[in-house]
């Protein structure tokens, strides 16, 4: 298992952060993801998602789980893909005294192989730490793209 973690302030504040984040729209423009969501977001919710509005989840499509769900301060999903599970939490801390500074947005990803030979593993395991630093490098400097999707379309 490979865990990286990052942690970047934005300016706004937790709860339109969270709205932002935390909430699985039918479509994340910023990620060109389209979901389909098993039922309220909680604890519990599955979804399955495919790259590309619009796209209809096919019978290979990943599958995801929320297993951790604690509103306006974290949120831990679950990615089934066949040689490999991917767990994201995100934790969001006020940022000053009662968040005057904002919030802070820790990233936290994690790789788990499914499977196969340790020879292997042991052989993809630079490439695959450095894919996950680079995944949550990624996803914390999609933070304000996702904030100001979420201003226009009215959720934050």
């Amino acid at each position: 298992m490979i865990t990286a973690s990052g942690t970047r302030r934005v300016p706004d504040r937790r709860a339109d952060v969270w709205a932002a984040l935390a909430v699985l729209h039918p479509y994340c423009a910023v990620c060109d993801v389209t979901y389909v969501v098993d039922g309220p977001t909680r604890k519990g919710t599955t979804f399955v998602c495919a790259p590309g509005e619009g796209a209809r989840p096919g019978a290979g499509a990943p599958k995801g789980t929320i297993v951790e769900w604690t509103p306006a301060r974290v949120v831990e999903t679950r990615l089934e893909l066949t040689p490999e599970t991917w767990t994201t939490r995100i934790e969001l801390a006020d940022a000053g005294k009662g968040g005057a500074e904002g919030t802070d947005v820790t990233i936290t990803v994690t790789h788990e192989p499914v499977g196969g030979s340790r020879l292997v593993r042991l052989v993809q395991r630079g490439a695959i730490t450095r894919l996950v630093q680079r995944t949550v490098d990624s996803e914390l400097a999609k933070l304000p793209e996702h904030l100001a999707q979420a201003r226009l379309t009215g959720d934050a």
